[in-house]
């Protein structure tokens, strides 16, 4: 709340806003459980949002113009809803320059916004680039009257990351940013877009979401990530051709079966036969996840999130030395349920489930475990525990 004062008290600051005009909205942080680098080949998966993300201050522009600034960001991005430039490595502006081009594929933009953006926790690993563009995209929308579904924001903020960005990952990160909820566990089908969010019921263990972030930072689009989804692709048209059947274009592990898989794996080569034994078990996680949480049973919902951390090691061959050590720390601590990595991996954070009678030391032992075997991110690295939270909302 005393971020969004802020960004309040700059907007009317910087642009003249006035007060009564100032819009805000909230849009979380998620975490994914289980359902690791499956969204892209049309998996099934399960989330969270969590008490930290993104807040932004708004208020109609005055001509047909974008303004705004960041608490995290030096500088203005400034540019006009008829002249949007191309994306640009590293620019924070990339987000609501990609956001108005999503809404001028569908509709039409009549008037730009000034606004104030800030965000929580080190950035990487929680999908903080798909919470920026939800909050940017709910804000378009306010100033020029647009009724936007949860669908719709969806699919806009994927247009932001597929197209404009050149990220080629799923629905999962949107999905939840966009409809989960505080205390359930919100599972999505990335192929028919079906999300139903779980209750947790009565008598479960409390638990937070412990966030470490490595202190590693790299973009998405300059690591092993759309690499690795180019090698899903390539390992589902080998066995569709193998099995006989028709080829999508293009080709994604759903459109699989098991029994094809488990026929013509071994003639795949030894890295893509690990992608696609990743996506089947992966799948089969989520879908047990969905029953031990139901039922209250955080001990196997934690072991098969360990377990997914494991496979993203062996079998999706992702994780740096320092996120695959902050895995293990984890993993092997008591009042940790699960582990595993937050995001895609190349980068950021780890994410456990912990009993929060247990944080005091569980807090503990990473920062003497972890800094003991990588001194060099002693000042980068850092330890956050939060709770869930309700989606994207306008909060003012």
């Amino acid at each position: 709340m005393q971020s969004i004062e802020v960004c309040i008290d700059l907007l009317r600051e910087a642009y003249g806003a006035a007060r009564d005009d100032i819009r805000v909205v909230l849009s979380p942080y998620r975490i994914c459980p289980l359902g690791a680098h499956v969204d892209h080949q049309l998996g099934r998966v399960s989330g969270m949002p969590i008490d930290r993300g993104i807040a932004l201050a708004f208020a109609p522009g005055g001509r047909r113009g974008v303004r705004l600034r960041s608490l995290d960001f030096r500088g203005e991005v400034a540019f006009s809803l008829d002249d949007v430039p191309a994306k640009a490595e590293g620019d924070w502006g990339n987000y609501p320059r990609g956001a108005v081009r999503a809404l001028r594929q569908t509709h039409g933009l009549r008037r730009g916004l000034d606004g104030v953006i800030a965000g929580s926790l080190p950035i990487g690993g929680l999908s903080s680039s798909a919470a920026a563009g939800v909050a940017y995209l709910m804000a378009l929308g306010a100033v020029n009257g647009l009724s936007l579904s949860p669908d719709d924001l969806i699919a806009l903020d994927r247009h932001i990351e597929n197209v404009y960005l050149g990220l080629n990952n799923g629905v999962l990160d949107q999905s939840v940013i966009v409809a989960g909820r505080k205390g359930k566990l919100l599972h999505v089908d990335c192929l028919s877009n079906e999300r139903r969010a779980l209750d947790a019921p009565e008598g479960m263990p409390a638990f937070e979401a412990l966030i470490v972030h490595s202190g590693v930072t790299q973009a998405l689009v300059t690591t092993g990530y759309n690499r690795r989804v180019a090698e899903c692709e390539e390992a589902a048209r080998g066995l569709l051709e193998m099995a006989g059947g028709p080829v999508p274009a293009p080709p994604r592990l759903r459109h699989v079966s098991r029994a094809a898989f488990e026929a013509h794996g071994e003639r795949l080569p030894d890295s893509l036969r690990r992608r696609a034994r990743h996506f089947f078990e992966e799948n089969d996680r989520v879908a047990e996840g969905a029953r031990a949480w139901t039922a209250g049973d955080l001990a196997r919902f934690g072991a098969l999130m360990n377990a997914s951390g494991r496979s993203s090691i062996d079998n999706y061959e992702c994780g740096s030395p320092p996120l695959i050590a902050l895995y293990e720390i984890l993993r092997d601590l008591e009042g940790v349920y699960g582990t595993r990595f937050s995001g895609a991996g190349f980068r950021g954070a780890c994410v456990a489930l912990i009993d929060p009678m247990r944080r005091g030391e569980v807090e503990a032992e990473v920062r003497r475990s972890y800094a003991g075997r990588f001194p060099e991110y002693r000042g980068r690295f850092s330890i956050q525990a939060c709770g869930t939270d309700d989606g994207a909302r306008m909060v003012e």
